[in-house]
C-alpha cells in the first residue's frame, strides 16, 4: 500500500511566461516547493524575458474552459488560482466553469493587469468584467497598489489610504483582500489583509534586489497552496509572505532586467 498522502491540488488558470519567472511557470514552482500538486489551464502564451513582453498569443476561451473541465472532472482541486485572464471573454469562460464545476472550492484571484516591465496584460474593457463577474466569486484577491487603484478608480498613496482601500474592496464584493504595498517606497513593505471589519497589517524590511519578476504570481500561488492544504486564511497569507521573502533574499541575478525569485529555496539539492 502506498503510504504517501495525496498532495493538495491547486488548479492554476493563468498565462504562460516563456522566461520562467512569472505566470504559470512561477505558480507551478511555488506550489511544488510548498508541497502541493499543480495543475494548469493556460489562458495565453507570452513571449517574454526579464526585459520585455514581446508578444502575447491569447488562448480561445472555449479551450480554456476545456482545460479546466477535464482537470476538474478527473483530478479535482482543493484550491483554484487565477492570474492573467486578458479579456472579458476569458473572464466569462472562467467564471462560468467555476460556477458549474467548482463553486465551493477556495479561490485565490490575482488581478494581473500589468507586467513588471510595464506591458498591459488585461484589456481595459475587461476590468469591469473582472470586478463585477469574477472577483465576487473569490475567497481572497491579491491586488498590488496599481491594480487596486484601477479597481477603485483613485490613487492610494498613504498607509491610511491603503487601509481604506482594502476595506472598500473587501466590502464591495464580500471577499478577503490582501492589498500589497511593495510598490510604495520606503525601507519597510506593508501589506494589508482585510476581511469584513477586520484589518491585519503585515510588514517586513524591504529586500533590495532586482529579482522581482513574478512576485505577485508567486505569492498568490503560495497562498493558494496553503488554503488547499487546509490552512486558515491568515496562516496561508503569513506563510506565503514568508516563502516569498526568502525567495527574494536568496534570488541570484538571471537576465539583464528584473529576474525571477528563488522559488526552489525549500527544496534540498538531490545528492
Amino acid at each position: 500500500m502506498n503510504e504517501f498522502k495525496r498532495p493538495a491540488r491547486v488548479l492554476i488558470i493563468a498565462g504562460s511566461d516563456s522566461g520562467g519567472g512569472a505566470g504559470i511557470q512561477a505558480d507551478i514552482k511555488a506550489v511544488t516547493a510548498l508541497g502541493g500538486f499543480a495543475m494548469t489551464a493556460i489562458t495565453a502564451l507570452t513571449a517574454q524575458n526579464t526585459l520585455e513582453v514581446r508578444d502575447v498569443l491569447p488562448v480561445p476561451p472555449v479551450f480554456i474552459e476545456t482545460q479546466m473541465r477535464v482537470v476538474l472532472e478527473d483530478i479535482g482541486a482543493d484550491c483554484l488560482k487565477t492570474g492573467m485572464l486578458h479579456d472579458a471573454g476569458v473572464i466569462e469562460a472562467v467564471a462560468s466553469t467555476i460556477e458549474t464545476l467548482a463553486p465551493d472550492v477556495p479561490f485565490v484571484l490575482d488581478p494581473v493587469m500589468v507586467s513588471e516591465t510595464g506591458a498591459r496584460l488585461l484589456e481595459a474593457e475587461a476590468v469591469f468584467a473582472l470586478r463585477e463577474r469574477l472577483i465576487p466569486m473569490a475567497t481572497i484577491i491579491t491586488p498590488n497598489l496599481p491594480e487596486a487603484e484601477v479597481l477603485l478608480g483613485r490613487a492610494i498613496d498613504t498607509d491610511t489610504a491603503m487601509m481604506d482601500a482594502a476595506r472598500e474592496l473587501a466590502a464591495r464584493s464580500d471577499v478577503a483582500v490582501l492589498l500589497k504595498g511593495g510598490h510604495r517606497r520606503g525601507a519597510t513593505v506593508r501589506d494589508v489583509l482585510a476581511r469584513g471589519d477586520e484589518l491585519q497589517v503585515f510588514e517586513h524590511p524591504r529586500v533590495e534586489t532586482r529579482s522581482t519578476h513574478g512576485t505577485g504570481c508567486t505569492l498568490a500561488a503560495a497562498i493558494a497552496t496553503g488554503l488547499a492544504q487546509g490552512l486558515p486564511l491568515t496562516q496561508a497569507v503569513d506563510r506565503g509572505r514568508r516563502y516569498l521573502r526568502i525567495a527574494l533574499e536568496q534570488a541570484v541575478p538571471i537576465g539583464a532586467g528584473h529576474g525571477p525569485v528563488c522559488h526552489g529555496h525549500t527544496v534540498q539539492p538531490f545528492p
